[in-house]
């Protein structure tokens, strides 16, 4: 079964940091766009930053533009998601997504593979 894993999730203080990472089950990432979503309690789902097979990112919102950072290790099949300077605001559970051909869509694309997130909980 073709699945999207992340990990990396927990407890964090307010002000700290955390990186999430996402990998692949039954293919690889090779000529496909990762993006990071996330869906705080209550709220809908939102993406957050897209990264393409060149390395090339897009950002869903701009908000969190200077404190997250997307990233990936090809040879490695891996994405990750580093976020610096947390918030309360920022507890969410996080998941990752692909499209095959290695552009990044538009946030409300048709991704073709989900993770099942990861919870992060900002809390003191």
């Amino acid at each position: 079964q073709k699945q999207l894993v992340e990990s990396g999730g927990g407890l964090v203080q307010p002000g700290g940091s955390m990186k999430l990472s996402c990998k692949p089950s039954g293919f690889t990432l090779e000529n496909v766009a990762v993006a990071w979503f996330r869906q705080a309690p209550g709220k809908e789902r939102v993406g957050i930053q897209c990264i393409e097979w060149a390395h090339n990112a897009r950002y869903y919102t701009e908000a969190e533009r200077e404190r997250f950072t997307i990233s990936r290790d090809n040879p490695i099949n891996t994405v990750y998601l580093l976020m610096h300077r947390l918030k309360p605001e920022d507890t969410a559970v996080y998941y990752c997504a692909a499209m095959a051909g290695g552009v990044c869509p538009t946030e409300n694309g048709q991704w073709e593979y989900w993770g099942q997130g990861t919870q992060v909980t900002v809390s003191s």
